[in-house]
């Protein structure tokens, strides 16, 4: 990955370290994983090590102390190599040790941040649930305070990243009568009545484990709510536009390994005895995925840096992190799908990666947000919300 002007040091060295390590420990199990629908556990043991797994988090709390810049490179070169693995990655230091890392009490960051930090404990994040993926706000897990200040706590929760395997989990549940009364906890997986439901089989992202959580009268005590009672909507959506900054850098790993792939094919398979890069509608398709990924990479990482910097918030956050998710989960699609028309019946088979990573990069357009709501997050901020909104009047 070449680097962009604004990197630091920092950033340069863990792109080299990150990359080394893709290399080294997931690309020689991705392909088995992904046939299995297994989980690199090893490797994630070894991101704690190396003190990746608390990226975000400030190193008073025992992170790393770095940003939306450092999180997008780390998943831009490991989805290079293997998108599944930096899904659960993402859902771990992101949706989780994040959330925690910077609305967490100071008795909560030490109770759980630590082995959370060290690989130890696995953890992700509760939103979706089977009716309400969109509509975040219309959730129906609900959460009542006892009278001895616990809570009481019973839904359910769907397409969860690390779901089945799993420790720890930073849920959402309704504490009022309103959608926007919304209050957070740190649920243990070992908490009575707290279960795990199937496990998704999917497309792609197979080696990321998917699941459902299920709360039965789950008792949580008042010190694990996160924050003061019904005031997590505005926290919840800002952990969104980080989480869509950072998978963006998902995408551009996808797209960036399918180009190297298609290219390096398209000089080394002849056809009609030259090489199939000499044909026009080879060098179209490359020199347009190529185009629009390097595109991509400089709306990401300039949101992602502008983030760091303080530059942008609230609404205009989250239209410039809908930007960047939206263009990049496209592009990734896309050049997937033309990687493989290169490589021909090979791209067809898993002789070649692209196959796979096609595969991955179609969740990304699903998942953190759809694009179909992506774009009504950039239209109403152009537009306003009196105008966008005016054929539902």
């Amino acid at each position: 990955m070449s680097s962009l002007w604004y990197f630091t040091e920092e950033e340069k060295m863990l792109a080299e370290s990150v990359r080394a390590f893709a290399e080294d420990q997931l690309a020689p199990k991705i392909e088995h994983l992904d046939e299995i629908e297994g989980f690199n556990l090893e490797a994630f043991k070894k991101l704690g090590e190396m003190g990746l797994l608390g990226i975000t988090v400030r190193e008073e709390d025992g992170g790393a102390g770095m940003g939306a810049v450092a999180a997008t490179i780390a998943m831009e070169e490991m989805a290079a190599v293997d998108a599944s693995t930096t899904l659960s990655y993402l859902a771990h230091t992101i949706l989780c040790v994040n959330q925690i890392g910077t609305n967490g009490s100071k008795e909560q960051k030490l109770k759980y941040l630590p082995k959370l930090i060290s690989g130890e404990h696995i953890g992700g994040m509760g939103m979706s649930e089977p009716g309400a993926g969109s509509d975040a706000l219309g959730m129906l897990t609900r959460a009542e305070k006892q009278t001895n200040g616990a809570y009481k706590i019973n839904g359910s929760k769907s397409w969860i990243t690390n779901g089945p395997n799993g420790d720890i989990f930073y849920v959402y549940a309704k504490t009022g009568p309103t959608k926007k009364d919304l209050s957070t906890f740190i649920m243990d997986k070992s908490m009575h009545g707290f279960t795990t439901g199937k496990k998704f089989k999917k497309m792609g992202m197979r080696a990321s484990p998917t699941g459902e959580l299920w709360f039965s009268d789950v008792m949580v005590p008042e010190a694990n709510r996160v924050g003061a009672e019904g005031a997590s909507v505005k926290a919840m959506m800002k952990n969104l536009d980080i989480e869509r900054l950072t998978i963006s850098g998902i995408s551009l790993g996808i797209a960036r390994n399918c180009i190297e792939v298609a290219t390096q094919y398209s000089k080394d398979r002849k056809q009609f005895n030259i090489p199939i890069g000499a044909f026009q509608q080879i060098q179209e398709r490359l020199a347009e995925a190529t185009a629009w990924y390097e595109a991509c990479r400089a709306l990401t990482y300039q949101a992602a840096k502008t983030w760091d910097l303080g530059l942008m918030q609230g609404k205009e956050a989250s239209m410039m992190a809908a930007k960047a998710k939206l263009q990049s989960a496209q592009m990734a699609t896309q050049v997937g799908l033309d990687a493989i028309q290169i490589l021909g019946g090979y791209g067809y088979t898993r002789e070649f990666p692209v196959e796979r990573q096609m595969r991955d990069a179609k969740l990304i357009e699903i998942g953190a947000g759809t694009n179909e709501i992506l774009r009504v997050i950039i239209a109403r901020q152009m537009l306003g919300s009196d105008v966008a909104d005016a054929l539902q009047d």
